[in-house]
Formats: structure tokens, C-alpha cells, sequence
């Protein structure tokens, strides 16, 4: 039987997803740690280094017109 973790705090969570009314989460408790987490902004997608492509581009005033 295959077996989770809740992801907050990595307890044992076995059975069906069904059997966990707050899944992924183990607990109310936990999806409102998750819940906090998001406002406060803890998530972050990394992001690519836009400057650097920014800087390698040619700026208008390079052209000879």
C-alpha cells in the first residue's frame, strides 16, 4: 500500500488520499501552516536571470541612422 508524507510536517500518512479529508496535508493544523506560508510569501519560483539577457541585447542608441 502505497504510503505519503504530509509536507509540512513530514508525518507518515498511509492509505488512500480519500482517508485524508485535508490531503495533502495530515492535518487542518498543517494546511494553515501551509496557508500562512504562502501569504507571508515563504514561496518563491526562482527566477531566470532576465538582466543578463537584458544586458546582451543592443540598445537603440548602438544603430547608426
Amino acid at each position: 500500500m502505497p504510503s505519503t508524507e504530509c509536507p509540512i510536517c513530514q508525518a507518515a500518512m498511509p492509505g488512500n488520499s480519500l482517508d485524508w479529508p485535508d490531503y495533502p496535508f495530515c492535518s487542518k493544523r498543517c494546511r494553515t501552516i501551509d496557508l500562512g506560508r504562502w501569504l507571508d510569501e515563504a514561496y518563491r519560483v526562482p527566477r531566470s536571470n532576465d538582466h543578463d539577457e537584458a544586458d546582451s541585447a543592443p540598445h537603440p542608441e548602438d544603430y547608426d541612422e
